[in-house]
C-alpha cells in the first residue's frame, strides 16, 4: 500500500493537481486584474469536499478530481457544471458585462499559463542543471537482418536528414519511427564523407495491443546511464529480484551503453537466461532473469539518463522551445494519423490512469525531480487541448466570443437559448471523451497487468478534463 501511494497515487496527484491549479490560476489572476468577481476557485468538479472562503471567493477541493474551474461572477455559460452566479453581484464586477476583449483575455489566460509552465520548466532546468547533450546522430550498431540493415545502414553512418528533417537529433528520429511502423521513411547518411540516400521501414512492434516502429539499430549516445524505470508485479523481472531505480551496468556480459541496446539484447535472447549486472544505490548485484515458455517479455520499462551540459540563457531557452515544439509535432502527427485511419484512437489517447502510470514511471526512473518533466508535458497538452474550439473548453468560449463580435457588426446576436444548446453539446462531447479515455485506460492497464510492461508509450495523453 505504501509503495502504491508513493509511486502511483502521490505522483499522479502532484502532476495533475499542479497542472489544473496553474491553469485555473491563469484565469483567476487575470480576472482579478480586471476586477471581475471570482466566486469559486475549485480543484475538481462536483460536490464540495472542503475549502475556505476568503473575501468573495470560495477556494475549494471538489469530489471529482478530473480537472477544475474558476466560477466568474455573472458567467452562466457553464452553470450546469459550476452552478449559478449570486444574484447580487454589482454590474462593475460581472464577467458577462465586460468588453469582449477582456472576456477573451480571461479565457486565454488559462491555456497560456499552461504553455508558459511547459516552457518555464525546461528553461529553469537548463539554467540550473544544464541541457541534455545532443551527440551527432551516429549509428553504433545494427541488428542482423533488421530494418536498419535491410535499409543499408552501417555502423559509423552519420544521419544528416531523416524523414525530411535536416540535422535531426535522436529524439526526432526515434519519435518519427515510433509513429511510422512499416512506413518507408527517407533518410540521408554521411558515410566517410559521401552522402547516401536510404529508405528505412521501421519494424512494427506490437505489445499489449499497441504498435510502434522499431528502427533496429543502436544509436551512439555516448555515455548514458541505463536504468529500470519500473517493474511489473508478478513478472519474471520481479521474481528475479529487479527493482525500479536499478541501474543496469551490463547485460549478457556486455556493458550497457543505451536503453535501446539493452532492449534489443533482451529481444534477441528472450529464450535464454538473461544475466544482468545492476547497481542498486551503490551496491552491485548480479541478477538472472528467465522468461517462462510462452511469455515474450520480462516485465520492465527501461530508460536512460543522458548527460547534461552547462547552458546559458539563450541555449536553455532554445532547448525549452525545441522540446515543446517536438512534443507538439509528434502529437499533431499522431492525431493526424488517427483522422487518416492509420492509427486507432485507443492507441493514441490516454486518460487519468495513463497519466498516473507515466508519472509513476518518471518518478521511478528520474526521481521526484523528474516529475517536473511530466508536469511540463501535461501542461502543454492541457493548454493546447483547451484552445480547441469545442464548447465548454476555453477555445470554445473564445470562438463564440469571436462569432458574437462578427455578428454584432451586422446587428445580430446569439440568443441565450442557442448558447445553452451549444454548451450542452460541448459538455456531452467532453463527457463522452472522458468516458472513452477512462475505459481505454482500464483496458490498457488490465492488458499490461496480464502481459507485463515494456509497452510503447501513447503518443499523447488526453487532458483529464476541460479547464476554465
Amino acid at each position: 500500500m505504501i509503495h502504491f501511494v508513493s509511486t502511483w497515487l502521490l505522483p499522479f496527484i502532484v502532476v495533475l493537481g499542479a497542472a489544473v491549479i496553474l491553469h485555473e490560476f491563469g484565469h483567476f489572476i487575470v480576472a482579478k486584474l480586471f476586477k471581475i468577481r471570482v466566486e469559486t476557485f475549485s480543484v475538481g468538479f462536483g460536490p464540495r469536499l472542503f475549502g475556505k472562503k476568503f473575501g468573495d471567493t470560495d477556494y475549494r477541493v471538489s469530489a471529482i478530481p478530473l480537472g477544475g474551474y474558476v466560477k466568474l461572477g455573472g458567467d452562466e455559460s457553464n452553470a450546469p457544471i459550476e452552478g449559478e452566479s449570486a444574484p447580487d453581484i454589482p454590474a462593475s464586477e460581472r464577467f458577462d458585462l465586460r468588453p469582449r476583449w477582456q472576456r477573451i483575455v480571461v479565457a486565454l489566460a488559462g491555456p497560456i499559463m499552461n504553455i508558459l509552465t511547459a516552457l518555464a520548466i525546461p528553461l529553469a532546468a537548463g539554467l540550473i542543471y544544464g541541457i541534455p547533450s545532443t551527440p551527432t546522430p551516429v549509428v553504433s550498431s545494427v541488428a542482423p537482418g533488421g530494418a536498419a540493415e535491410v535499409a543499408g545502414l552501417r555502423p559509423g553512418d552519420r544521419i544528416v536528414s531523416f524523414n525530411g528533417a535536416a540535422n535531426p537529433d535522436w529524439d526526432t528520429i526515434s519519435g518519427d519511427a515510433l509513429l511510422s511502423p512499416n512506413e518507408p521513411l527517407p533518410m540521408v547518411v554521411d558515410r566517410n564523407g559521401q552522402q547516401l540516400n536510404l529508405t528505412i521501414k521501421p519494424k512494427p512492434l506490437t505489445i499489449d495491443g499497441e504498435t510502434a516502429g522499431d528502427l533496429e539499430f543502436i544509436p551512439d549516445y555516448g555515455h548514458v546511464l541505463v536504468v529500470i524505470a519500473d517493474v511489473t508485479p508478478g513478472s519474471p523481472a520481479e521474481q528475479a529480484g529487479l527493482q525500479g531505480g536499478d541501474r543496469i551496468g551490463a547485460i549478457g556480459g556486455q556493458p550497457a551503453i543505451s536503453s535501446e541496446q539493452v532492449i534489443q539484447y533482451i529481444r534477441a535472447h528472450k529464450t535464454e537466461p538473461l544475466p544482468i549486472d545492476v547497481d542498486r544505490q551503490g551496491k552491485p548485484l548480479k541478477v538472472t532473469v528467465t522468461i517462462p515458455p510462452g511469455e515474450q517479455i520480462i516485465g520492465v520499462h527501461i530508460g536512460q539518463r543522458v548527460p547534461l551540459v552547462k547552458a546559458g540563457p539563450v541555449a536553455a531557452a532554445r532547448n525549452a522551445v525545441d522540446s515543446n515544439v517536438r512534443i507538439l509535432r509528434l502529437t499533431a502527427k499522431a492525431l493526424g494519423q488517427v483522422f487518416q485511419g492509420k492509427r486507432s484512437v485507443r492507441n493514441t489517447l490516454s486518460g487519468p490512469i495513463g497519466i498516473a502510470r507515466e508519472s509513476s514511471r518518471v518518478v521511478s526512473e528520474l526521481g521526484w525531480a523528474g516529475i517536473f518533466t511530466m508536469l511540463a508535458f501535461l501542461s502543454l497538452n492541457l493548454g493546447v487541448f483547451n484552445l480547441l474550439p469545442i464548447p465548454v473548453l476555453d477555445g470554445g468560449a473564445i470562438f463564440l466570443l469571436l462569432i458574437e463580435g462578427a455578428l454584432a457588426l451586422v446587428g445580430m446576436t446569439i440568443s441565450m437559448r442557442v448558447r445553452e444548446r451549444i454548451q450542452q453539446v460541448g459538455f456531452v462531447f467532453v463527457l463522452l471523451l472522458m468516458v472513452f479515455v477512462i475505459t481505454n485506460d482500464i483496458l490498457k492497464q488490465v492488458s499490461i497487468s496480464r502481459g507485463g510492461g515494456n509497452n510503447p508509450p501513447a503518443a499523447s495523453p488526453a487532458p483529464p478534463s476541460p479547464g476554465k
